[in-house]
């Protein structure tokens, strides 16, 4: 980790673009961006661990990283993978525990750190700027809800076919940083490499992709959108 320097302008920037802040008056931004601060991270590299305390509220400046579990046995499982502008680890800025997973840089990342003690007082004196965060803390409950809806209700080949679907034409083409290995697949499905080199055969042999060590060509829409929509 390495800090950076940043000019006032850049970090009033960063705070008017996200969503959490908006809409919050800039005499208040001003006060705000006065414990905030600009970090690098280098690919594979983490930012913080799960269970240690917070240190406040990450905004992506430039990169993408990944918000991951481990199992007692060491198993990997990706909860979520942000790129450029998102803002995450909100919920220890806002009950004051710990971080609630663990986060690595998929690539050379740069990351606005917004202390949360700063926050939390922004908050109390300034109560209105609240409504914002509870619409965007709503948002994120709704997405891991739907995540746990997928690990219970529906099969590795379907949740692979929609997280093909979700992929970006860089992520399915592994360029650069955005290489997909079957480990790397099977820790954003929350299984194993073994099961998702079968369900990939599967979805090869119905004719809706071909699979490489270079990446993943979409063949078939419509074929690839049938198995993401099966029950």
């Amino acid at each position: 980790m390495k800090r950076l320097s940043a000019t006032q302008s850049e970090k009033l920037s960063a705070v008017q673009n996200n969503r959490y802040f908006s809409a919050v008056d800039i005499e208040i931004l001003n006060d705000l961006i006065r414990h905030m601060a600009l970090f690098q991270f280098d690919r594979g590299e983490t930012l913080f661990l799960e269970d240690e305390p917070s240190k406040g509220l990450y905004i992506l400046r430039k990169g993408s990283v990944k918000l991951y579990k481990l199992s007692p046995q060491g198993r990997e499982m990706v909860m979520k993978v942000f790129q450029e502008g998102a803002t995450f680890n909100e919920v220890p800025v806002f009950d004051g525990g710990g971080n609630p997973v663990n986060v690595a840089a998929l690539e050379k990342s740069s990351v606005w750190i917004i202390d949360a003690s700063a926050i939390r007082k922004a908050l109390r004196e300034h109560p209105e700027i609240s409504a914002p965060i509870i619409l965007n803390l709503s948002k994120n409950l709704r997405m891991f809800v739907e995540m746990v809806e997928e690990l219970s209700f529906f099969q590795v080949s379907t949740r692979l076919a929609r997280l093909i679907i979700s992929l970006s034409d860089q992520e399915l083409a592994g360029r650069g940083s955005h290489r997909l290995t079957q480990n790397a697949i099977a820790a954003r499905l929350g299984t194993v490499r073994e099961v998702v080199a079968r369900s990939l055969r599967e979805l090869e042999r119905s004719g809706a992709i071909r699979a490489s060590r270079e990446g993943i060509e979409i063949l078939d829409q419509d074929r690839l959108s049938e198995w993401a929509n099966q029950g």
